[in-house]
């Protein structure tokens, strides 16, 4: 036997800084955490941590009536005037140069009727969609901060347009967490401006990253494409994961724990979970065709539907991308075209959920990310169309504890400036969370020392709009 393979070497002295409070700091943690458990003894407490899956479903701050939430993000700034905003005072000043609002007024474009028991005016655009006004909170009083679409799309997303911020459905699912662990959390259906910073999870776990999906108009296999394997069976796959984990858990016990390597595994787990109902679940063919035909055979239609089939099976974030709302130029020739893509899946949508007894604990978000000014774009006379608009825009809520058939604060004469009630996005982010459960302001994450939030340091909840 030779000695000198059994004499301690300079490896076995050495360890980095990060390691050295890794493992001891980590340590002293243990220790705390087992005394608060009792008999369990200090092995058991540091693995409790790592063992329970970051998407099992969580209980929130107090009981919450929306228990999943379907965005319809409209991208573009939709015309709040056209749209859920009715200003008719603008006819008497058309031609005119208004400084008020910086140019000469455009008039609303459509005509407005009070509908349902409530009476709230809807657009003629969205006949569909107001057949269900009495479940519907219209909020005619938004506001961001800057009318640049990238800038405002991602505040609405992720309340930061600066920062690399969580968005709203990763903040969802950390503090819901999932109730079915066989398909994403979080789903994106379609995508636009910001790409995935909209969906992202920055500096939370990547478990709750949002999974983009980014057409629906394909057979299912190439909707969620690279699901399944063609040349392994799944129990070939599960002994490839556990050995991958394995080696995985090796290198972070060596070396460091790292954000990225955990987010993938949990992909890896993921996909593998996903194989048999994830391509249920994007098969509308299953629904019977009464109902593919109330939704319609188009490419939104398709989206609003998967959205519900997404939510019935547990997924607790879903949004649904339905840009195209940009209307620089002929307003009322390229609104109609776009209220029509949405009209009917979103009727559709809502009453569906209803008539499903799932509206009452769905929470639905309507908008865009700012509004259009009232005046011809440019300030001009020439173009009937509107500009970018950030001090006044419209959103709509239903389902999940909103308190439906009303219209919420209000513009001025010319739908130019909030009158009443200002809801700012962070505003409209707190009331979400509330609905959920959750107090904004304790729904926190540390990081690089500091505990951030959706909200950042701002929001109300907008009592107003909660039943």
């Amino acid at each position: 036997m030779d000695i000198r393979q059994h004499l301690p070497s300079s490896a076995d002295f050495f360890a980095t800084r990060r390691q050295f409070l890794n493992r001891f700091g980590m340590g002293f943690g243990a220790l705390s955490l087992a005394g608060l458990l009792g008999s369990q003894n200090a092995s058991t407490a540091q693995a409790a941590g790592s063992a329970l899956s970051p998407l099992l479903p969580k209980s929130p701050h107090f009981p919450g009536k929306a228990k999943r939430v379907i965005h319809i993000f409209s991208q573009g700034g939709p015309s709040h005037i056209d749209t859920w905003d009715p200003k008719p005072s603008l006819a008497k000043y058309a031609g005119q140069d208004v400084k008020e609002i910086g140019g000469v007024p455009l008039p609303t474009q459509f005509k407005f009727t009070k509908s349902g028991q409530s009476g709230v005016e809807v657009s003629e655009i969205f006949p569909k969609i107001g057949e269900s006004i009495d479940d519907i909170a219209v909020i005619r009083s938004m506001n961001t901060d800057i009318p640049a679409h990238e800038f405002a799309t991602v505040m609405m997303n992720t309340g930061s347009g600066r920062l690399v911020k969580p968005s709203v459905g990763a903040w969802t699912l950390y503090g819901l967490g999932s109730e079915n662990q066989n398909l994403p959390g979080f789903v994106a259906l379609g995508g636009g401006l910001g790409g995935a910073t909209n969906w992202r999870s920055a500096f939370l776990p990547g478990a709750y990253q949002g999974t983009l999906v980014s057409t629906v108009s394909a057979p299912v296999e190439k909707i969620i494409a690279n699901i399944k394997s063609y040349h392994a069976s799944l129990a070939d796959q599960r002994k490839q994961l556990d050995l991958l984990k394995t080696l995985n858990e090796q290198h972070a016990e060596q070396l460091r724990k790292e954000a990225e390597l955990e987010a993938r595994i949990q992909s890896f787990e993921l996909a593998f979970k996903m194989q048999t109902e994830a391509t249920d679940v994007f098969d509308v063919s299953k629904e019977p065709e009464n109902i593919r035909a109330q939704y319609g055979d188009t490419e939104i239609g398709r989206r609003m539907l998967i959205a519900r089939r997404l939510v019935e099976h547990g997924v607790r974030f879903v949004q649904v991308w339905a840009g195209g709302w940009d209307h620089h130029t002929d307003v009322k020739g390229n609104l109609t075209k776009q209220a029509e893509a949405i009209d009917q899946p979103v009727g559709a949508l809502l009453k569906d959920l209803k008539q499903r007894g799932m509206l009452e604990d769905t929470l639905v978000v309507w908008g865009g990310e700012f509004g259009r000014t009232p005046r011809h774009d440019r300030g001009a006379r020439g173009e009937p169309g509107r500009d970018h608009h950030n001090k006044a825009f419209c959103a709509w809520m239903a389902g999940g504890g909103v308190k439906g058939g009303q219209a919420y604060g209000a513009t001025d004469e010319f739908g130019y400036d909030v009158a009443e009630n200002k809801v700012h996005v962070h505003d409209l982010h707190a009331t979400m969370l509330h609905l959920m459960g959750f107090d904004h302001e304790k729904l926190t994450y540390r990081y690089n020392g500091r505990d951030f939030r959706l909200t950042d340091v701002y929001g109300n909840v907008v009592k107003g709009l909660v039943a």
